[in-house]
């Protein structure tokens, strides 16, 4: 009688776990196929098609041998267990990429930077409320500043008066001249100040800061088979929403069904018209950045009358992080150099280049007989590089490890399905993008007129008309599939 109760007992166990372990792989599987249809995960040669059939098939298998076969209730089993883990690990690894890439095109919705009041460092002045008048660059600033001031006057209950003046290079040696006692400091023009005072941050001390954000407009969704991208590298190692520089200003015109991709690089000291913040007024392209994405985008949006769909914002963090991810690069070098950032010595012909090789190679522009437009076409040669390397199998089975690798140092605005489409089309297709690569170019002289520094006397390139038709009409041909 126990023996039997024992046996009858063992047998309820036995069926309670078959249940569990069969709800519990119905629930996995459901979870998993709503992730993989909602993200288009491999919607390619229909694989989504057949991962679905997969799952049908092993449920309804162990449905019948559980409940119409008493053999194989044991290897039944075992088949649950694993496709339980391997649904689990599935869902874990979607999850991941799904938040990584939200994680992207969150940091890609706003821009912060620093604003503070600045004294003498040897200044008897140490609280901001010993402060009466602030000397700052209005004209040049005024939305950025005035948030500012009245972020003072809600947090510290004190009123600021403003004393204007033409730039923030200009108060800071107004500062240090002795003609006024405290400056109001925007963060993103702070390297502007260092480019001619590299000590500057030893002569002053910072009284208040307060670090703000701004909105960033959303993406220009593409309809068809081509669209635009713009590469914006920045010049810092901070955080990649920090408004900053744009050092690197590079647009991708792609074509997937053709599989053309132009890459076009406008030198960061191309003279231009500067969107938004800069009022329209001519200054160097890189000066866009420090009044946000946004007037990148739109400077160069207005200067090749194009629509600009997506961007990708980078650091140097970043650019190194992605090339040790892809085990390094292969490009063609036209001339050897010795390059003063690293001291590294690059060979002329085909060259193979980890991490710091390469930025030491795109950042390089004294050694180099065209000086900043061979940096910018040594930077085109990286990017078509990295490119070939991203659009090949071998990358793409590795894309989950790359993307989290760099998750810190990079934000996009192209939405999670916009990129599994990309991603979903390359091995659909397979096979090599053709890459074209141009530079915008023209005559640099100094002495142009700089809205961002109205006083100094910067190198500025007068661009070539010409040359930026040309541009135009190739950035045509690509995006109508010619």
């Amino acid at each position: 009688m126990k023996k039997h109760s024992k046996k009858k007992y063992l047998s309820k166990t036995k069926q309670r776990f078959q249940i569990g372990l069969l709800v519990t792989y119905i629930i996995l599987s459901i979870i998993l196929l709503v992730f993989i249809f909602s993200y288009k995960i491999l919607a390619f040669r229909y694989l989504n098609i057949l991962v679905t059939l997969l799952l049908v098939f092993v449920a309804s298998f162990s449905i019948r041998n559980f409940y119409f076969s008493k053999k194989s209730k044991k290897n039944t089993r075992i088949l649950l267990i694993i496709f339980n883990v391997l649904n689990l690990i599935a869902i874990f690894s979607i999850y991941q990429f799904v938040e990584f890439a939200n994680q992207m095109n969150e940091s890609a919705t706003t821009s912060s930077y620093s604003m503070s009041v600045a004294v003498l460092a040897d200044s008897p002045i140490n609280e901001i409320n010993q402060l009466k008048k602030v000397t700052a660059p209005i004209d040049i600033d005024e939305e950025n500043i005035l948030k500012f001031v009245d972020e003072i006057k809600i947090k510290q209950n004190k009123i600021i008066e403003l004393e204007k003046i033409s730039s923030y290079l200009d108060a800071y040696n107004s500062l240090i001249a002795g003609k006024t006692e405290a400056i109001v400091l925007n963060e993103a023009f702070e390297k502007i100040i260092e480019t001619e005072h590299p000590d500057y941050l030893s002569k002053i001390k910072k009284l208040y800061v307060k670090k703000l954000t701004k909105k960033v407009k959303g993406p220009k969704m593409n309809k068809g088979d081509s669209f635009n991208i713009y590469v914006s590298g920045i010049d810092t190692y901070g955080s990649i929403n920090e408004v900053s520089r744009s050092d690197v200003n590079i647009i991708l015109t792609v074509n997937t069904k053709t599989k053309k991709v132009l890459i076009t690089t406008t030198p960061r000291d191309s003279y231009v018209p500067i969107a938004i913040g800069g009022n329209n007024q001519k200054d160097k392209l890189t000066h866009a950045g420090i009044y946000g994405v946004d007037a990148s985008i739109k400077t160069l949006e207005n200067l090749y009358n194009i629509d600009l769909n997506y961007y990708v914002r980078l650091n140097f963090t970043s650019f190194l992080k992605l090339i040790d991810y892809l085990g390094g690069i292969d490009v063609d070098n036209d001339k050897a150099f010795t390059a003063e950032h690293n001291g590294q010595y690059y060979a002329a012909g085909r060259i193979h280049l980890n991490a710091d090789q390469a930025l030491g190679f795109v950042r390089e522009r004294y050694a180099l007989t065209d000086g900043d437009r061979d940096r910018g076409r040594n930077q085109q040669k990286v990017i078509t590089a990295i490119i070939r390397k991203l659009t090949s199998t071998e990358a793409l089975s590795n894309f989950s490890e790359i993307m989290q690798g760099i998750q810190d140092s990079i934000q996009t605005n192209m939405p999670f399905v916009t990129m599994m489409n990309f991603v979903n089309s390359q091995l659909e297709t397979g096979g090599l993008y053709s890459v074209e690569s141009m530079d915008l170019t023209g005559v640099g002289r100094m002495g142009l007129p700089s809205y961002a520094m109205p006083n100094s006397n910067l190198y500025m390139m007068e661009i070539d008309e010409d040359r930026l038709q040309t541009i135009k009409d190739a950035m045509k041909t690509i995006m109508e599939g010619r």
